[in-house]
Formats: structure tokens, sequence, C-alpha cells
């Protein structure tokens, strides 16, 4: 017979609990990420076949290796939410409904129209496992915060090499960079003034999205 010590036992006893009362906003965000990971495989999928020019033999199969991550991330939180007593999305019906990135129609593109696209799924991915991270930490739900942890991680890391690729800083948006070029060859006003012009602009296209 295998013993348990105390705080093993403690776990087993935590995870027996009926799973519908607890851990309520864990499954709900495992959920929504498991929506974003499929809806985000199909959109790296559209990249893949439809980039075009310099660098597409670099990036091409790259785009595999990316889906091949998503999908592992996917497998893995589906499995963690079935674990706690959810029921993950598993028809395309499912997917589109409740995954926040948009779906686009099939456009040929050059190399670093492609990354944009990537970038941006990326980035949302990266909040969106944020968000989780904090939800997982208010409910005390340490597994499911190491698996976000690490995709996180991973996710941040292929943000800065993608980013790096297209000359851009970390962490700054596309209509921000082009604000800083701006500012870069305009004289005599303060940066600070150029930034606060932005951020309300940003705050206005957010609140005409709600």
């Amino acid at each position: 017979m295998v013993e348990l010590k105390k705080d093993a036992l403690k776990d087993v006893a935590t995870l027996s609990k009926p799973a519908a009362e607890a851990l309520v906003n864990t499954k709900e965000v495992l959920n929504q990420a498991v929506a974003d990971l499929y809806v985000a495989h199909i959109a790296l999928h559209q990249v893949h076949w439809y980039m075009r020019g310099r660098g597409f033999m670099v990036w091409h199969p790259k785009m595999d290796e990316y889906m091949d991550s998503l999908d592992g991330y996917l497998d893995e939180i589906s499995e963690r939410l079935i674990t706690l007593g959810g029921k993950p999305y598993s028809t395309l019906t499912e997917f589109l409904q409740n995954s926040e990135i948009e779906e686009g129609v099939g456009e040929f593109r050059n190399v670093e129209e492609s990354l944009e696209r990537v970038l941006e799924i990326y980035r949302y991915l990266i909040n969106l496992f944020q968000k989780a991270l904090d939800v997982t930490d208010e409910e005390g739900d340490d597994v499911t915060n190491d698996i976000f942890v690490g995709a996180k991680a991973d996710l941040e890391k292929t943000v800065w090499m993608l980013a790096a690729e297209l000359g851009q800083a970390p962490g700054l948006s596309k209509i921000r960079r082009n604000f800083l070029r701006i500012f870069s060859i305009s004289e005599g006003i303060p940066k600070q003034s150029f930034l606060k012009i932005f951020d309300k602009i940003e705050l206005s296209m957010k609140r005409m999205k709600a």
C-alpha cells in the first residue's frame, strides 16, 4: 500500500472537492485559452500558406514549429481543465464563438507583414496568459499557474525574437513605433508630449472597439 505524506493527502483532498464549486475563474480562463490557442493555430497556418517573398525559405517552415508549440499548450491546458472537472471547447463552432482572435480572409503578404500578424497574436496570448496567472494566484491553483508560467515565458521569447527580426524594440506596438519614428525626425517637440498624444489616441481606439 502506498503511503501519502500529509501535504500530499491535503492536495488529493482539495482536488476531490466538487469541481463545480471550486476554481470557477481558473476553469473559465483555461477554456478561453483553449479557444484562442485553436484559432491562433488556424491563423498561423494561414500565415504559413500565404507568406511570400524574401525570407520565405526560413519563415515558412518556422511556422510549423510555432504551430507545434501552440498545439502543445492547447493539449496541456485542455487536459488540465478536464482534471479540474471542466469541459474544454471541442468544436469549430465553440472555438470561433469564444475566441477573441479575429479571423481574416487569406491574402498573400510579404514576410514582414506576415510576421506582424504572428506578433499580434502572440502578444494577445501573452496578455491572456498573464490574466491566467493572476486568476490562478487568486484561487490558489499552483499547478495551473505553473503551466501558464512556462507557456508565457516561451511566448515572450518568441515575441522578442520576432520583434528583433523586424527591427522592433520589444513590447512596442506598431502604432507606437511609428509615432516614435515621427518623433525622431521632429524638432522642438518633447518626447513625453508625443507619447501623451499617442496614449489618448490609443485609448480612443480601444473605446471605439469596445
